[in-house]
């Protein structure tokens, strides 16, 4: 059976065809942040078969797949690829009304020429022919990525790598640019068993040792320098719960030569490691022009079983729930105080956070670029088409969408940029559903401006994309 994607799919007026038609859907793609190997795009991989390049390390499907019953050994475990594939196949027609369904179809689609729906029959035929086109050296990874337009992809970078792979890449003449982001996540999670060890990765980086708090700030701003000088544009902090704890630096100093100690922190003394640390570092972006992201809120690791089994990032995170406003106002005027709060994108895991979310963003915006503060994309468990509607919507409401960076896949999957078309249609459906409803003028020229800005020049601005 056909799919029921059609070339109007998830438009349903006819202002939401002609802006995606006309607009969208040929703009050049900006994939700001994802987790792509950079080491698979420096060898051009080619990848072996479907359960490889859709399977492998894909959170978002592995969810999917347990919970219609599916044996962890057909997940992770050690069945074959195809019969991984076999236990998605048998999965996928259980997914209607999750992006998994629309996800996966738009991908067979786009990158296949498979206009099928994926179920236990048809599953065969789609690996076989997939596969086929699959070894070609056209869907090598570099020609995934230039196949869909893609201009830039910002990668996920622990401040500890050589970025060997990123400065060979830089050499290459490719069509897109393949940019490293900042993650210093271990480097503030003070209170984890891997932080000493990782203070000594730290260490091995800068070629000196790390023995107080000033030499580990010193550290740190080797290590934005060095990636600064290798394209870097963004950092990236994964915030489970939000923190603000004042402290002096001496009163950090301390903090810290007691952990090196193995002594154990009160939870205010890691608090006040964590803000401090993060405000500087806040500082050292400003200075060099960088991207700030704060994605806030997940809730990690909930199976200690699993955890124990197959370790993180493996499809046992979700939504978390503390209350975020009073502590993050603080901590970014903590940096605006002194005219050092970067340009910062705020994210939430949870959805009740939008409305806090659009309206921090207004209290810290300036003239140096339209959204200086941005209130981020839907993100993991939102990015639906529900979700994308409420975030859209509630930054419309409470701040100016026009000004809005748009869509990142998130994502560690070569197939995953047909997301960036799920978006711009959903995107123009919501304008056209406006303009339908008589809630904004038929005014085809601005609302045409509004989705070239949205989908791709904003990003573009917001990143320095293309500057010297």
């Amino acid at each position: 059976m056909k799919t029921f994607i059609t070339d109007d799919f998830l438009l349903y007026n006819e202002t939401a065809k002609e802006l995606y038609h006309n607009t969208a859907k040929n703009l050049p793609i900006i994939d700001y942040h994802n987790h792509l190997n950079q080491y698979e795009i420096l060898e051009d991989k080619n990848f072996g078969n479907l359960a490889e390049v859709w399977l492998g390390g894909d959170h978002y499907k592995w969810r999917g797949m347990r919970a219609n019953g599916v044996s962890e050994e057909y997940i992770t475990g050690n069945k074959s690829d195809y019969e991984k594939f076999l236990a998605w196949a048998k999965t996928i027609p259980n997914t209607i009304g999750n992006p998994l369904y629309h996800w996966t179809h738009l991908e067979l689609l786009r990158y296949f020429d498979i206009d099928e729906l994926l179920d236990e029959e048809t599953a065969p035929r789609i690996w076989e022919e997939a596969n086929e086109k699959l070894a070609s050296p056209e869907m090598s990874v570099r020609n995934l990525l230039k196949g869909k337009n893609v201009e830039f992809v910002g990668t996920t970078d622990d401040p500890t790598d050589d970025l060997r792979a990123h400065e060979d890449l830089a050499k290459e003449d490719m069509s897109f640019t393949v940019s490293p982001s900042f993650r210093p996540d271990s480097g503030l999670g003070i209170e984890k068993d891997g932080f000493v060890s990782w203070v000594e990765k730290l260490e091995k980086a800068v070629g000196s040792s790390i023995e107080n708090y000033d030499a580990f700030l010193d550290a740190l701003s080797n290590r934005v320098n060095f990636f600064n000088e290798r394209g870097c544009r963004s950092s990236d902090h994964g915030i489970n719960v939000i923190f603000f704890e004042d402290a002096t630096k001496s009163e950090v100093s301390d903090i810290f030569a007691k952990r090196l100690k193995g002594e154990t922190l009160s939870e205010k003394e890691v608090e006040q490691f964590k803000t401090y640390t993060l405000v500087s570092l806040g500082e050292m972006y400003a200075d060099k022009g960088w991207v700030m992201q704060l994605h806030i809120n997940p809730l990690r690791n909930n199976s200690t079983r699993m955890f124990k089994l197959l370790g993180p990032d493996s499809g046992f995170d979700s939504i978390g729930d503390r209350l975020l406003a009073d502590k993050l106002s603080n901590l970014l005027n903590a940096m605006d105080i002194n005219n050092k709060l970067p340009r910062t994108v705020l994210y939430s895991l949870n959805s009740r956070d939008n409305n806090v979310l659009a309206a921090m963003a207004g209290n810290f915006q300036n003239a140096e670029v339209p959204g200086k503060v941005q209130f981020g994309t839907a993100w993991w468990f939102n990015d639906t088409i529900d979700g994308m509607e409420d975030q859209m919507r509630t930054l419309a409401n409470i701040g100016l969408i026009s000004n809005f960076i748009g869509m990142l896949t998130d994502s560690r999957s070569f197939l995953s940029f047909p997301r960036h078309e799920y978006f711009r249609r959903i995107l123009c459906n919501l304008l056209g559903t406006w303009v339908e409803e008589g809630k904004a003028p038929k005014d085809m020229k601005l609302l045409e401006t509004y989705v070239r800005n949205i989908c791709y020049d904003n990003a573009k601005r917001y990143f320095s994309i293309g500057e010297k």
